[in-house]
């Protein structure tokens, strides 16, 4: 960031007016128009939906407060962001013309320049968004029944853009409220997955002998089991409801995260600096804890970004078969279920949830490959 020190307070009073608008005057765009951009679709929202937000302290339910919330403290860091980030930028920059780069400053700069990851996060950034201020956004009730006759199987209109289905309920609404049980589900899942499976990776790798040998056929023994049919048992086994399919998807996708952590922890643990730990008297707990998993992130990072896209469709397979997110919940793939029945005369009922699910797995994926292309230094070009 390039600007003289008699423009800095002019930019600083753009921003403050607009945030991003600093960062294009002084030749900032790709981050001013992201920021810019994100910060009117906000204000939008809020001037949109301001019966809404009015309405939220005196009746407001607990999504409701939520959304207000988040959409509040969004504009907050927002604003913060652009104001701290174009007074500071400077700074930054000798500092780190001083000190150099680290290897994470590097890699963040890599995938800044992969277009396709950049699309994907920008994606994926606006449906978590779409998903915590789903109360402001969506148009109706997503589980609301009128009229049967009068307003089941609408097809895609002004009043209804994606349509209604045999209830007569909003698809659109509906796959927003959708999007916070899906994308909920595909993070806390992966959250508990990569966990547990960083865990026993680092600690079979660590300790070796018996203790690797253990872990590994138990990871081994669970990879045995055809996962679809191991899902479907344990839900079938209980009630179907969201914690148990968070649960349950997280606990059974571990052990792909512990066979790629053990095998970096094995060729780490006999580095200078873990010897060095362990000649100063360090516990196991501090070496695995401080000093191996901060070194085996980077691929872990890139597991749990591919792992939530698996997770979400693994978690639409299931409702779609009756067995995951129970209606009238919103969900995507009981969507998809509701609508296989009459796919020629409603398509939409069942098509634009589907088109959904693509477009947030494909997402992830080029996600989850940017960041493997921007941490791994053998693939940086």
């Amino acid at each position: 960031m390039t600007e003289s020190r008699a423009a800095k307070p002019a930019t600083l009073a753009l921003s403050v007016l607009l945030p991003g608008s600093g960062h294009l005057a002084v030749g900032a765009v790709a981050k001013g128009l992201a920021i810019a951009l994100t910060w009117i679709a906000l204000v939008a929202v809020l001037g949109l939906a301001r019966d809404r937000v009015l309405a939220t302290p005196a009746r407001g339910s607990l999504d409701d407060w939520i959304a207000l919330a988040s959409l509040l403290l969004s504009l907050a860091a927002l604003w913060t962001y652009a104001l701290r980030d174009l007074a500071t930028g400077e700074r930054r920059a000798r500092e780190r013309a001083v000190s150099g780069d680290s290897q994470w400053r590097i890699a963040v700069r890599h995938f800044r320049r992969n277009r396709l990851a950049i699309i994907g996060l920008a994606v994926l950034i606006a449906l978590y968004l779409v998903a915590v201020l789903a109360p402001f956004i969506a148009p109706y009730d997503p589980i609301a029944q009128r009229d049967i006759v009068r307003t089941g199987y609408l097809s895609p209109s002004l009043e209804h853009p994606l349509g209604t289905d045999r209830f007569g309920r909003d698809v659109l609404s509906r796959i927003l409220y959708g999007a916070r049980i899906s994308l909920s589900i595909g993070f806390l899942a992966t959250a508990i997955s990569i966990t547990l499976g960083t865990l026993l990776g680092a600690v079979a790798g660590y300790f070796g002998g018996k203790v690797d040998a253990a872990i590994m056929r138990f990871t081994d023994m669970v990879l045995s089991f055809p996962r679809l049919i191991l899902l479907i048992l344990i839900v079938s086994l209980f009630s179907p409801g969201l914690g148990i399919i968070i649960v349950v998807l997280g606990l059974t996708q571990w052990p792909g995260t512990t066979r790629i952590v053990r095998g970096d922890v094995l060729s780490l643990r006999e580095r200078e600096f873990i010897q060095a730990a362990r000649a100063l008297g360090f516990s196991r707990a501090r070496v695995i804890l401080r000093h191996l998993i901060p070194n085996v992130l980077a691929p872990v990072i890139v597991t749990a970004t591919l792992g939530i896209g698996n997770t979400i469709v693994l978690e639409a397979g299931l409702s779609f078969l009756g067995i995951g997110v129970q209606a009238p919940t919103p969900s995507w793939g009981n969507m998809v279920n509701e609508g296989r029945d009459n796919l020629i005369n409603a398509w939409w009922v069942a098509t634009f949830p589907g088109l959904t699910i693509v477009m947030v797995v494909l997402a992830f994926n080029l996600v989850g490959d940017g960041l493997r292309d921007a941490l791994d230094p053998r693939l940086r070009t």
